[in-house]
């Protein structure tokens, strides 16, 4: 299918894959810099805690994660649209609904 005659519910479809991936690709690179960086080859001494956490498990798990959490709601209930996956009924005999 040609982007011109693409459903428009596939087009939307991978436009909020692609802001999802988006958005958990920046939260993992987010992840795994503070915590490699915080966390490894720390001397202890200079260890400090933030809300019972060690800082690094703070500022590198605890924020990120929080802050994924409200960006996904906000984006899922004021951005995602919600489609209709109805078909046009083609004049084909073999689709015979069920009768009630």
């Amino acid at each position: 299918m040609s982007a011109a005659t693409e459903d428009p519910l596939l087009t939307s479809s991978r436009r909020e894959m692609r802001i999802t991936l988006g958005l958990w690709a920046t939260a993992m690179a987010y992840t795994l810099g503070v915590c490699l960086t915080w966390g490894y080859g720390r001397d202890p001494e200079t260890l400090t805690f933030v809300l019972g956490f060690p800082d690094w498990v703070f500022w590198g798990i605890v924020v990120p994660w929080a802050a994924s959490t409200v960006v996904a709601s906000i984006f899922a209930m004021g951005f995602m649209q919600d489609g209709s996956i109805e078909h046009e009924q083609s004049d084909d005999a073999s689709f015979d609904p069920p009768s009630t």
